[in-house]
C-alpha cells in the first residue's frame, strides 16, 4: 500500500486547495488581526456603543422581521383568508 492509496482501494492523489482559497484564507487572517489591533486600541469606545445596542436592536428587529409579511400584496390579490 502506497502513501497516495485512499480507504477505497484507488491511487487517486488528494485535490490541492485552490489559489483563491489560500487567498481567502489569508484575507480572514488579516482581517482578525486588524480587527485584534482595532479593539486594543479602542475598547473603551466599543464598550462605549455597546451601550446602545439594546435600543437599536428593537426597531432593526422590527424592520428586517415585519419587512417579510408582505401585508398589503396578499390583501391586494385577494389570496388572504381572512376578512
Amino acid at each position: 500500500m502506497t502513501m497516495h492509496d485512499h480507504v477505497d482501494g484507488t491511487n487517486q492523489v488528494p485535490a490541492r486547495p485552490s489559489r483563491n482559497a489560500y487567498i481567502a484564507w489569508v484575507f480572514v487572517g488579516v482581517i482578525a488581526v486588524a480587527a485584534a489591533l482595532f479593539l486594543n486600541a479602542h475598547w473603551g469606545h466599543v464598550l462605549g456603543l455597546l451601550v446602545w445596542l439594546p435600543l437599536l436592536a428593537c426597531p432593526l428587529m422590527h424592520f428586517f422581521m415585519h419587512g417579510k409579511h408582505h401585508h398589503s400584496s396578499r390583501r391586494r390579490s385577494g389570496d388572504d383568508p381572512r376578512p
